[in-house]
């Protein structure tokens, strides 16, 4: 995978908002059915040493359904809460938005991420995700959590687009 780029802005308003884009080699309909449509399977399989178990709370991964992610033993998160805004199996994006979690006690109101995934090259795509951090009235967001937030992003779409490099034959 290959990061083509970033961009930050940190308007006045408390909303920091981060563009990142990722080449990979994996075909665009197979990252979005394995990243969007069955990261409650996938991912705990993949990164076992930190995401213990994902698990609607509420529907089954349709619009306004609520993932909830629970992290490993030690983990300095212990779970989140995401709900799916919008799901467009055609155009292959996805909006959701992150709306509990012990993280976001003391810092932020939600993070928003909007998730693309277009063909590039012979096979590969572009993965387009923008991120949103609201934070709360008088809370500044440092550059070391969203440092750590693209970390942790960049991070499960290595994982993942090494996987179906290796398995060929999934999420076809």
């Amino acid at each position: 995978m290959d990061q083509t780029s970033v961009d930050l802005q940190k308007p006045i308003t408390g909303l920091t908002r981060i563009t990142q884009r990722f080449k990979t080699g994996v075909t665009p309909d197979r990252m979005f059915k394995a990243l969007i449509l069955d990261s409650h399977n996938i991912c705990p399989k993949l990164m076992f040493s930190s995401i213990k178990s994902i698990e609607f709370v509420e529907g089954q991964g349709e619009v306004g359904s609520i993932k909830q992610i629970n992290f490993t033993e030690g983990s300095p998160i212990k779970y989140l809460k995401q709900r799916i805004d919008a799901l467009d199996t055609e155009k292959l994006s996805c909006k959701y938005t992150l709306i509990e979690g012990d993280f976001l006690i003391d810092k932020l109101e939600y993070v928003s991420y909007e998730v693309q995934f277009e063909g590039y090259g012979g096979g590969g795509c572009i993965c387009k995700l923008t991120s949103d951090y609201k934070a709360k009235e008088g809370v500044q967001i440092s550059d070391i959590d969203i440092e750590l937030g693209k970390d942790r992003t960049t991070g499960i779409y290595e994982v993942l687009e090494a996987y179906l490099i290796a398995h060929p034959r999934s999420y076809t």
